[in-house]
């Protein structure tokens, strides 16, 4: 049973459980909602409004996804009551005090946070923005501002952009939910993807494979995501003992109408080949509709038996909540059921097909799936800016080009452009560095240890990148600061020097000729002929030496004008 009211404008949603009562407040608003330069604003709300309660008798925590924000806690109603009073009142008056001690807990929670094998997955996909900012550190964290972070709460942490569920049938006496006026924040539909064909793939790591896939929200992509776990256990670990983990899972991600199927196996390096290839023949073979009717039942009465459960309505209160926040329709056990029940053989296998159509593969270094029709994602641009160039210090082919339109490096690998009017971050680190990350996720990292730039460069790529898209970075450790594995060249500067050395050399030598040639007289003797003669040779060498460097500095000085153009 699901009862639905409201509360001090905020939409409510109960259902009976047994033991403590359990409730959640949750606001529309997540880390896809903030930019690369304010990533970790919104954990850093929900850090600062759950300061004040300290240690307690009960359990309470707080959580930032992708589109959500959820307080939750579990106790007694009168737990209950003064937790939610508690978060509300702090949302309208952060403990800015507490900044920067928050900041540097949250640097700490992410120093502990271990990286799965598709956190990359986002950004090739989304690129640098929206959903695939869940990819990247909270770097803006560095940056943000007491009133910047006050500006995101008010705007976000409203009456209108909030659900409350409880556990029971009423609301606890005393119960209010004292949030600012506002209004309810969408999520965007049609999130713009950086991939100009799918399936793809990009390489990482040196084992196992995953995917993921954009498939509709609906009973056969949750059925095929049981199928294809089912299926990559059988012939990955039983039948092949390649792998320990296999996993598939289907989520709604907080979204209207679509859902993500991710799938994953683990492999050692020498296994990975056999791995990548079962992977794709399980995919493949479900995609021909190669799916036991009895292995769709198994899994129908599965689904079936959970949405029997006796406590399955309060299990779903937080779901329920999440889909009135996103503007998503909730199907309630009885039409789930009609949903199950109405799946095919022929339906799961529609949605394989749609899963390799939207893939995106993650597969170890020097892994290819050309040979399965599946292209490697992009990972250079095309274009590279105008501008002044400059190479590499060691000889390996690579070259910088700074411009009034943006940055560019070019190798023989490929291509990398970043935009300033498409930078969505600059990150600065006290030794020069500067890293822009365009919004396609395309990073350009400029280092001046290797290559020949100077301050009034760097200067000018500040310059071009507004300071609310600006993050000043930690200093680095000697160790992490890179440098040329190859002799380096002279930079032109240093050929200018000696150049300039050779001309005044040559000069003060034909003059120390010309004085002495005009003063020597026969009577002075042969010493003073072979002194004369070895001064002529040294004259005729420090010429040469001179008209070599000039020639070296002018061909260097054309080609980097050819490089410019």
């Amino acid at each position: 049973m699901i009862i639905e009211t409201e509360l001090d404008g905020v939409p409510v949603f109960l259902s009976p459980a047994p033991g403590p009562m359990r409730a959640g407040l949750m606001f529309r608003v997540g880390r896809a909602d903030e930019t690369l330069a304010t990533t970790g604003i919104t954990h850093l709300v929900e850090h600062l409004a759950l300061y004040r309660h300290g240690v307690a008798d009960y359990h309470y925590n707080g959580a930032t996804a992708e589109w959500i924000t959820h307080f939750a806690v579990s106790g007694t109603p009168e737990h209950v009551v003064d937790y939610l009073a508690g978060v509300c009142e702090a949302l309208a008056d952060l403990p800015m005090a507490r900044l920067d001690a928050e900041k540097s807990i949250l640097r700490t929670e992410a120093a502990g946070r271990q990286r799965g094998p598709v956190s990359a997955m986002a950004t090739w996909r989304y690129g640098a923005q929206g959903q695939g900012l869940l990819s990247y550190p909270e770097w803006g964290l560095s940056r943000l501002t007491a009133d910047e972070v006050r500006a995101w709460a008010s705007t976000h942490f409203n009456r209108s952009n909030a659900v409350l569920w409880l556990t029971g049938t009423e609301l606890p006496a005393g119960l209010s939910l004292k949030l600012p006026e506002g209004r309810r924040m969408a999520v965007p539909t049609g999130a713009e993807t950086f991939l100009p064909h799918t399936p793809a793939y990009f390489n990482e790591g040196s084992g196992g494979i995953a995917v993921s896939a954009i498939v509709p929200r609906c009973a056969a992509a949750q059925l095929y995501a049981g199928v294809l776990e089912r299926a990559l256990f059988r012939s990955l670990r039983q039948e092949g003992g390649y792998s320990y983990t296999v996993d598939a899972a289907y989520s709604t991600k907080g979204t209207h109408d679509q859902a993500t199927i991710i799938g994953y196996a683990d492999a050692l390096p020498q296994k990975q080949d056999a791995v990548v290839g079962a992977f794709l023949d399980v995919l493949a073979a479900l995609r021909a509709g190669r799916i036991e009717q009895s292995e769709l039942d198994s899994l129908r009465h599965k689904a079936e038996q959970e949405l029997g459960h006796p406590e399955y309505d309060a299990g779903t209160l937080p779901h329920r909540a999440m889909s009135r926040l996103v503007g998503a329709d909730y199907r309630d056990a009885d039409t789930q059921r009609r949903e199950l029940a109405a799946v095919t053989v022929a339906d799961v296998t529609a949605i394989a097909a749609q899963v390799f159509d939207t893939a995106l593969f993650l597969v170890p270094q020097g892994t290819k799936l050309d040979w399965a029709g599946v292209e490697q994602a992009p990972q250079f641009s095309t274009t590279l800016v105008p501008g002044r160039y400059m190479r590499a210090l060691a000889a390996d082919g690579c070259g910088l080009s700074i411009g009034a339109e943006g940055v560019s490096i070019s190798s023989p690998e490929g291509n990398a452009t970043v935009r300033f009017d498409d930078c969505v971050a600059l990150l600065t680190w006290p030794d020069g560095a500067r890293r822009l990350i365009g919004r396609d996720g395309i990073n350009v990292q400029v280092e001046p240890t290797l290559f020949d730039i100077d301050r009034a460069s760097l200067a000018s790529i500040d310059a071009q990148v507004s300071a609310d898209r600006t993050i000043s970075m930690p200093a680095r450790d000697a160790a992490n600061i890179p440098h040329p594995d190859k002799p380096q060249r002279q930079s032109l500067r240093k050929q200018i020097r000696m150049s300039a050395i050779a001309t005044a050399v040559t000069a003060v030598l034909i003059t120390m000729v010309v004085q002495l040639g005009g003063a020597w007289r026969p009577s002075d003797g042969e010493l003073a002929e072979k002194a004369l003669l070895w001064l002529v040779f040294g004259c005729a060498g420090a010429a040469l030496w001179a008209t070599f460097s000039l020639l070296w500095l002018f061909t260097s000085w054309q080609r980097r004008r050819q490089d410019a153009v």
